[in-house]
């Protein structure tokens, strides 16, 4: 365990991981704002810290992993002005509120399901610790860090700065902050530019609304993670995380808030993954390269060629270090499918090696490289180059190319399945559970109905219906399926 080593964005270094608590570690992971489809740039996200959540189990901690979400207090824009996400999505739609909730809640959970995601211990909403927030503004504001102004409760970044340093996270001092901010109007409610609401006054039309000391409003967004992470981590925990997009402000904000409220630094490792690109272009929607998880999984969208499954998309997640820029495109895309399938296969073929009386490889050698990998922040992609390695033993002894005991067989296993299935998640060619033996059912549904085509194809060809033999030939290539004709017959792979 004491091996392991973060790079932490508050001190821009890589660090060993020294838990709060030997042997268990708490982990706070900013959710998805539920009031319209996840984006694969949170899904990014959520499968990076998945990895980083499997692997801490898979050394041993005991892990209470929090992972929010948002349905209350979000506004257009992230700013403390503008119509509420959910109220305009639910007038839309012609829904209340929190019926937009609950769809794009079960949606997401659908998404994080298909992507083989363990579920966090915790998942909190904002709006069940309504009454956890309105306690901690409170304390902000007995604290003198905090002012009310007609119902709404602003954070004084400026008096908060005198003794903290507001910028700590990216590293940038307040004046610099305060360049290019707006002045403030003679009407604005707030005392400084960086200010930023804890408690925002309702107005007549708001739909999602609570009683507090100041009046009927609504909590401001970055509140609510600060609220719930030290409700079930602690007033300090080990390790928060998030999009790198939320850096500056979000997770800016709530170091403030919470060593204003608790006069203690909150988190010690701060983690942050990089953003998407598209065929090395920022993916948005204005770029109109923003498709969503469900697209990529049918092919749906201009851009893309074909259907992904979930677990290649999964792997090809895993081959680029999660503090990287990580750019999609088909080529990318089909070289991971066909990297995910050869992988699999490797397990498959492992599981009905036989041992020998010596060994050529070095198995324990194999098994520290795998463990070095993960252990330098989580490298996957290294972590993915060794299990390959992995892979090509299997098949050279396979082969009868090289040799392996029985305990050197017994250990190549459970580093292969530790790793491949514990730790980087990877199902079977279809997707689902941690094990393809658990998936082994439905892949053999699928090699039987490929069979059972295939022979369809070959009665065909003897009747010398040729055009339906192409077709099902076709049709399966389309699908991402190699059809090989030979002397001995047909063959298939993916």
């Amino acid at each position: 365990m004491n091996n392991l080593k973060i790079y932490n964005t508050l001190s821009r270094k890589i660090e060993n991981f020294k838990p709060i608590h030997e042997g268990r570690a708490g982990l706070y992971v900013c959710g998805p704002t539920v009031y319209s489809d996840v984006h694969l740039g949170n899904c990014r996200t959520f499968i990076s810290f998945d990895l980083i959540y499997r692997y801490l189990l898979y050394l041993g901690y005991k892990v209470r992993y929090v992972r929010n979400i948002t349905d209350a207090g979000h506004l257009e824009g992230d700013r403390d002005e503008g119509e509420d996400k959910f109220a305009k999505k639910a007038k839309l739609e012609q829904l209340e509120p929190m019926e937009i909730v609950q769809k794009y809640t079960l949606g997401f959970h659908e998404v994080m399901r298909a992507f083989n995601t363990l579920p966090p211990s915790i998942e909190p909403t904002a709006s069940g610790h309504i009454g956890e927030q309105i306690e901690m503004i409170k304390e902000i504001i007995a604290n003198g860090y905090a002012y009310e102004t007609n119902g709404t409760v602003y954070f004084d970044v400026e008096k908060y700065n005198i003794e903290f340093a507001y910028g700590q996270l990216t590293n940038r001092k307040l004046e610099d902050l305060m360049e290019g901010t707006r002045e403030l109007q003679g009407q604005d409610e707030k005392r400084g530019r960086l200010d930023f609401a804890l408690w925002i006054a309702a107005k007549s039309e708001t739909l999602m609304k609570w009683n507090s000391p100041w009046g009927w409003g609504f909590p401001g967004w970055h509140i609510e993670c600060s609220a719930m992470s030290s409700k079930y981590l602690g007033e300090t925990f080990d390790i928060h995380g998030g999009g790198m997009d939320l850096q500056a402000t979000h997770h800016t904000n709530e170091i403030a808030q919470s060593q204003a409220c608790n006069h203690k630094s909150p988190v010690n490792y701060w983690m942050h993954t990089n953003m998407l690109t598209v065929n090395n272009v920022r993916m948005s929607k204005n770029a109109g390269n923003g498709f969503l998880p469900g697209e990529l999984f049918t092919g749906d969208h201009p851009l893309l060629e074909k259907g992904y499954s979930p677990m290649a998309v999964r792997f090809f997640m895993m081959q680029t270090h999660y503090r990287s820029t990580l750019d999609f495109s088909n080529e990318a895309l089909q070289a991971s499918e066909k990297g995910h399938a050869r992988l699999i296969a490797a397990m498959k073929t492992l599981e009905n090696l036989k041992p020998t009386t010596s060994t050529t490889s070095d198995i324990e050698a194999l098994q520290k490289a795998c463990y070095d990998a993960m252990n330098e922040d989580f490298n996957a992609p290294i972590l993915v180059a060794q299990l390959f390695e992995g892979s090509r033993i299997i098949n050279s002894v396979n082969d009868g190319k090289e040799t392996i005991t029985a305990d050197d067989l017994a250990l190549l296993k459970r580093t292969m399945h530790g790793f491949v299935f514990d730790v980087l998640g990877l199902g079977g060619l279809v997707g689902g559970p941690d094990s393809y033996r658990d998936n082994q059912g439905q892949d053999d549904k699928l090699s039987s109905t490929i069979d059972l085509l295939l022979d369809m194809r070959q009665k065909a060809k003897d009747r010398k219906d040729f055009a339906t033999s192409d077709e099902i030939r076709n049709k399966l290539e389309a699908l991402g399926f190699v059809i090989k004709d030979g002397k001995d017959g047909v063959s298939w792979g993916v």
